[in-house]
Parts: C-alpha cells; sequence; structure tokens
C-alpha cells in the first residue's frame, strides 16, 4: 500500500472513490460533478486529499479542511470524508489513512483533529480504535436549505 497526497494526476481513481463515498451516504452518483468538484479543491488547494494504492489501483482516501481554534490559537483539520472500496476493505486501509492525517497534525503541532460523520456510520469504531473520543459539544448545525 502506498498513500500520498493526491494531485490531478489522481483524479480519475478519486473520482471513482468519491462517487462512491457519496453514493454511501445515500446522493445520487454524479462522476461530472465529482469530477468538477474535487478538481476546484486540489487546484485551489483548499483541502488535502491522501489517496492510498494497492498494487497502481485506488483503494481509498480522506479529505481534509484546514480549521482554527480561537480558544486555543491553532490549527487544526476536519476530517470530512473517509472512504475504502469495498473491494479493499478489512486490509487497514481507513486506519492508515486517518494515521497519515494524524501525522500531518502532529508535524504541524495542530491542536488535533475533528470528524464528521454520520451518527450510525460503522467507521466510528474504528475512529475510537484510533483515539478519537466523541465531543458532545459539537452537535449543533444551522443548514442554509
Amino acid at each position: 500500500m502506498t498513500i500520498y497526497h493526491a494531485q490531478l494526476r489522481d483524479l480519475e481513481g478519486l473520482i471513482n472513490l468519491f462517487d462512491g463515498y457519496r453514493v454511501f451516504y445515500k446522493q445520487d452518483s454524479n462522476p461530472a460533478a465529482v469530477k468538477r468538484f474535487l478538481t476546484q479543491r486540489i487546484v485551489k488547494n483548499d483541502s488535502i486529499i491522501y489517496i492510498a494504492y494497492i498494487n497502481d489501483e485506488a483503494a481509498g482516501f480522506t479529505q481534509l479542511y484546514p480549521l482554527l481554534s480561537s480558544v486555543s490559537m491553532k490549527p487544526m483539520y476536519l476530517l470530512n470524508d473517509l472512504y475504502v472500496h469495498s473491494k479493499f476493505r478489512g486490509q487497514g486501509i481507513g486506519e492508515a489513512l486517518i494515521n497519515r492525517a494524524k501525522h500531518l497534525c502532529q508535524s504541524e503541532n495542530n491542536k488535533g483533529m475533528a470528524i464528521q460523520t454520520a451518527f450510525d456510520n460503522p467507521a466510528q469504531n474504528l475512529y475510537e480504535r484510533l483515539g478519537f473520543v466523541k465531543d458532545s459539544d459539537l452537535h449543533f448545525f444551522w443548514s442554509n436549505k
């Protein structure tokens, strides 16, 4: 397994993974929109996407968005997306992607990392096993719909 910071050259494999991720969250498949969205993230450099490959095949990804903590006056990341293709699950890819993100936080001396996920996502067991703690303070959301 190799994991590295995704670039435009990784777009095709990333599109398939990201589209699968969105379908998992009950969104319609839309590879064209996914391509536009991911291209913007990479070109604008407003998120960090790590992609995992097994034998040159895109197997999983995670996407981090930078945040700032006013209280601690330190940067942090929001791990907004984590997905491993069903063909590659159970091989430690999700754990490796999270550990890569944690390493980034440590190397930048960040406050930490928040995870946004569905309340019933089975990956919560993985998050807890890797040292994440549920934070009851972060439970409000306003939607502009």
